[in-house]
């Protein structure tokens, strides 16, 4: 079964794992991920100005394609969901951003917010089941203990993207329980690991990162798993004394036998 995916443009770079791992990891779960054509750079960030459209258009045209070729859009980058669900959930609640997005692509719209956007860990436990996944596992994680980190592109805003529980998530650490490990419950898991001030305050941004990762220490975590590549970053980069942060589909990968010891 091909689904329709929007990698963004870090998994084709400096995240390659977190694409790769994902789209070897579905094979094995019989499923292949079928990148969309031509795609654009989302912006990594979502534009809140009411009258910015030209920003949002290659997520629309994201959307479009995923529409029209199975009626949804499957995205791993929590920055790429975060905007693509955005965007999509502007055509249900603002008719003038329908009109002008649509009167600015002109033969190439008909685009209305029809299509759906899932992230892999939401295909994983709503239509594969953790259940299945748990099966599926060759090598079980046994013994580890992972800290899940969140992080606020995946939670928030909750009342747009309904991921989970943005104070109580739980879907990662059932995602690592189904791998055979022990998921770590820690303080700062959906809380802000500095995001994009790394770029201008690279001492706020270490503060904040420095304090994720001591709280997931404080709970004797092995390593971290995160679905968001500058979040892996500030963690790995800017935490004063980090532990090592994997992606979720690395990890993923290793519990299905992908990944030689």
């Amino acid at each position: 079964m091909k689904i329709a995916y929007y990698p963004g443009c870090t998994l084709k770079n400096k995240a390659k794992d977190l694409d790769r791992y994902a789209r070897e990891s579905l094979a094995v779960l019989g499923y292949e991920l079928s990148e969309i054509e031509n795609w654009q750079c989302c912006g990594g960030a979502y534009t809140s100005a009411k009258d910015e459209i030209a920003t949002k258009l290659p997520s629309v045209r994201a959307l479009k394609a995923g529409y029209e070729n199975g009626g949804r859009v499957l995205t791993v980058c929590s920055a790429c969901y975060n905007v693509l669900k955005q965007t999509n959930h502007e055509f249900k609640v603002n008719p003038d951003f329908d009109l002008r997005v649509n009167n600015y692509m002109g033969e190439d719209g008909g685009y209305h917010g029809e299509g759906e956007v899932i992230h892999f860990l939401e295909f994983l436990r709503d239509e594969i089941g953790f259940d299945k996944l748990k099966a599926a596992v060759k090598k079980p994680l046994t013994g580890k203990k992972i800290a899940a980190y969140y992080g606020c592109l995946l939670l928030r805003p909750s009342d747009v993207l309904g991921f989970d529980s943005p104070e109580s998530p739980e879907i990662m650490e059932n995602f690592i329980r189904a791998l055979g490990a022990e998921p770590v419950i820690y303080a700062m898991r959906n809380e802000c690991c500095g995001g994009y001030i790394t770029l201008e305050d690279k001492a706020q941004a270490k503060k904040r990162s420095t304090a994720v990762v001591e709280s997931a220490k404080d709970m004797g975590a092995d390593y971290m798993v995160t679905a968001c590549p500058l979040c892996r970053y500030n963690l790995t980069k800017n935490a004063a004394d980090p532990i090592p942060v994997k992606y979720f589909t690395e990890v993923l990968a290793e519990a299905l036998g992908l990944i030689e010891e």
